[in-house]
């Protein structure tokens, strides 16, 4: 697909980096005294101080390679920098995004690469819009350092692990960042100077160029993983490549009028075969009748979670505590339950081998799905199924707040994609589902559906897909 938007790492690609000990020494004296204005004496000199702050960074670091969640600064200070020290929690929030957008900002020698002013423009006369996906734990380092480049106003949108919750290569940040800027995932290209979080998350997302781009620093980290489209010494380097990629014909006359299709997930791509099958043997030990008590607040959080108006962990935590499940230990282990139950999904046959042939055709493909879950963890089924990387739209209930068959939600897919209603079928199960699909003007196609469900065509297995007239 052409190529509209190009998104850019910050630390090693927009900007150089580097540090020695003595800048960092230098460094914590100023945290030391912010510590002491806000009423926290650690009774340290200023190497033990230092050596605190950075062991605690790294196993922060370690912790957050390994899980991909980016936690708030204040949750860093306490459980991995200050764990086990007599210190006011509350005091120690009121400074902690302070204190790590000053680590983040006077812990590195940071300069922008030159040519980049230049390039920006360059990108900016083709056409194409440009965003910035960066791993960064505070709120304020990478604004702050693009407006003293003099380049904040060229990027839109900036998508930071600090807010999203989520860290690269987590294909969930890409998807996001590209539905922020109104892109298909496949028209987007990612420019970033590691292979294992830049390269490896814009080709797990889909994205349709993942370049590298040279930084002289030494991670010590493992940096193998996917072969980038291009590698660059220079940022100049990127623009032939962009021209290439965004003037390349358009391949849709061999499809026909439909240029897209988009899928529920749950019950179409993949079904629980035991399902609530943990959280029922869990409250069978707990000698618990899975009864009906509580069916409209269940109703009500159900709604909220579906919405994102909740988190998924008070989600669960209030269904355990309408079966008057409130010890912590237990409610722990229920919340096991339940994720273990989300998790134990299946996918129907012949899913993975129809949506890449689908994809080889040169159709567009999208979700739109009402769900409690974060869209980190559908893609991970995804990517266990073997098809993580053909989405170009998610949309997600939880994401925007809407659901199905609220118009809405469906023609948020349809912007991001650039196609008409009448280009796009929708695939689904629910009557409701498929009606609202309907409503907004798209074709409807049903699978595994409801007894009542009416659409245009129906299948009976999810490779029929590829034998409907509207698709061969």
């Amino acid at each position: 697909m052409t190529i509209q938007a190009v998104f850019f790492d910050m630390g090693g690609t927009i900007e150089t980096f580097g540090f020695t000990r003595e800048l960092r020494l230098k460094a914590t004296l100023e945290i030391q005294e912010r510590l002491r204005r806000a009423g926290i004496d650690l009774q340290m000199d200023n190497e033990q101080l230092y050596e605190v702050i950075f062991s605690g960074l790294q196993r922060y670091k370690s912790w957050s390679i390994e899980t991909l969640d980016e936690f708030p600064p204040q949750q860093v200070w306490c459980e991995y920098i200050l764990p086990g020290y007599s210190v006011d929690a509350a005091k120690l929030a009121g400074i902690a995004e302070d204190l790590m957008l000053f680590i983040e900002t006077h812990f590195y020698e940071r300069k922008m690469r030159p040519e980049i002013p230049a390039v920006l423009e360059a990108i900016k006369n083709m056409g194409l819009k440009i965003g910035l996906i960066s791993n960064v734990n505070s709120r304020g380092q990478v604004p702050t350092n693009l407006v003293e480049y003099g380049i904040r106003h060229y990027f839109d949108p900036i998508v930071l692990s600090s807010e999203y919750g989520r860290r690269k290569p987590d294909p969930a940040i890409f998807h996001y960042a590209a539905r922020l800027a109104n892109v298909p995932t496949s028209a987007c290209a990612y420019v970033g100077d590691r292979v294992v979080r830049d390269i490896d998350g814009a080709r797990r997302a889909g994205f349709g160029l993942a370049i590298q781009i040279r930084h002289d620093f030494e991670h010590g980290e493992n940096d193998a993983g996917a072969t980038p489209d291009a590698v660059i010494e220079n940022m100049t380097g990127l623009l032939d490549i962009l021209r290439a990629a965004s003037h390349q014909p358009e391949n849709v006359t061999s499809i026909g009028p439909i240029r897209a299709i988009l899928f529920d997930a749950g019950d179409i791509l993949y079904y629980r075969p035991n399902r609530g099958g943990n959280f029922k043997s869990f409250l069978r030990e707990l000698a618990i009748e899975g009864d009906q008590h509580h069916r409209e607040e269940k109703e009500i959080f159900y709604e909220q979670a579906y919405r994102g108006e909740v988190t998924q962990d008070q989600y669960r935590e209030e269904i355990l505590r309408g079966y008057g499940i409130t010890q912590a230990e237990q409610v722990e282990r229920g919340k096991q339950a339940l994720e273990d139950d989300d998790n134990n999904v299946e996918f129907f046959e012949g899913v993975k081998e129809t949506l890449l042939a689908l994809k080889e055709k040169g159709y567009l493909l999208g979700i739109v799905t009402d769900t409690a879950n974060p869209l980190h963890a559908k893609f991970n089924w995804f990517e266990r199924g073997g098809f993580g990387h053909v989405w170009d739209s998610v949309v997600s209930s939880k994401e925007l707040g809407i659901r199905k068959p609220d118009p809405k939600i469906y023609c948020a897919a349809l912007e991001q994609l650039g196609i008409d209603a009448g280009q796009a079928a929708f695939v689904g199960h629910k009557t409701s589902e498929l009606e609202g699909a309907k409503t907004v003007g798209m074709t409807t196609i049903a699978f595994n559906q409801d007894p009542d469900a009416e659409a245009d065509y129906f299948v009976t297995t999810f490779s029929d897909l590829l034998k409907l007239t509207i698709i061969s």
